[in-house]
């Protein structure tokens, strides 16, 4: 099974990367958190992956966080739910958007993803509910919800994805999100 690919970032087109590794291009199907916060092409990058073997195909699926992974490996596990929907649930919501929706049995946020109805999001919340990596994201940190915050409020005042990404990693941990926004605003003034 491959594990991880490391190697330059050749290519993107949204969910695919092509990251070559030693002269050979791996295709990767990514979401599009791990996509959004991928380097320039022709730089480093290094993806865990988890391998999907086919009849017809072997399909590479590719994760910025060991936590997405696991989310989308607990995700195939539901009937009714392919790699493809698992990985439109991830661009869709994050882990911890994912892990609140599934506490609170909240199937209003799940319909909201192209592809999944009703009866598919019910399912999909039973079955979820419990699972270690969806309680252990919902304890993880009221921080990631502060950064979403900010990145929601940047990105409506026409900052692009890489700009919010790199305002936000340049900030303190433990602030408020007014000052947090403050911040990465007067930051990105300066750039």
């Amino acid at each position: 099974m491959i594990g991880r690919i490391t190697g330059t970032l050749a290519a993107r087109q949204p969910p695919q990367v092509l990251v070559d590794v030693n002269g050979v291009g791996y295709e990767i199907d990514v979401p599009m958190s791990t996509f959004y916060n991928l380097p320039a092409i022709g730089e480093q990058v290094s993806l865990l992956t988890h391998l999907a073997i086919r009849e017809d195909a072997h399909l590479l699926y590719g994760f910025g966080s060991d936590i997405e992974r696991q989310a989308f490996r607990e995700l195939l596990k539901v009937s009714g739910i392919g790699a493809k929907t698992a990985l439109a649930v991830l661009s869709g919501l994050s882990v911890n958007d994912l892990a609140a929706a599934i506490a609170a049995q909240e199937t209003g946020r799940i319909v909201k993803i192209p592809g999944i109805g009703k009866k598919t999001a019910e399912r999909l919340l039973l079955e979820l509910k419990g699972k270690p990596v969806f309680t252990g994201a919902i304890a993880s940190t009221a921080a990631s919800a502060a950064s979403d915050d900010v990145r929601q409020a940047l990105l409506a005042l026409g900052y692009s994805e890489r700009e919010t990404t790199e305002a936000i990693r340049g900030l303190p941990s433990g602030l408020l999100v007014g000052e947090a926004i403050r911040l990465a605003l007067r930051g990105l003034s300066k750039a």
